[in-house]
């Protein structure tokens, strides 16, 4: 995975079908507008969204909604100061917490 923002991978996918960005919104059910400020980073695009473009553009969706959730972490924790402490003790919660599942 590169360091591309979903926005920014979003665009590519789109641009690489030849899809016009009005076309994407209508399917979308979304403005115009909307959808620029998506892939330039301007706005946040909701879980569904990320689905439907993925199914759209034929793309790997766990690798869109591992950038969506990334965006998702990061806006939360960009400021913070033990964020890096923060997510390593989060990666071993969820770790535990599959382990516990499976048994």
């Amino acid at each position: 995975m590169s360091n591309q923002t979903l926005g920014q991978k979003l665009r590519r996918l789109r641009e690489d079908q030849g899809l016009l960005l009005r076309k994407v919104a209508a399917i979308l059910d979304i403005d115009v507008a909307v959808l620029s400020k998506m892939e330039r980073g301007e706005r946040r695009l909701s879980k569904d969204a990320v689905l439907k473009l993925s199914k759209l553009y034929k793309a790997d969706a766990d690798e869109l909604l591992t950038l969506y959730l990334t965006e998702k972490i990061l806006g939360e924790i960009e400021n913070e100061e033990l964020a890096i402490k923060a997510l390593h003790l989060a990666e071993k919660q969820i770790k535990y917490q599959k382990l516990n599942l499976k048994t």
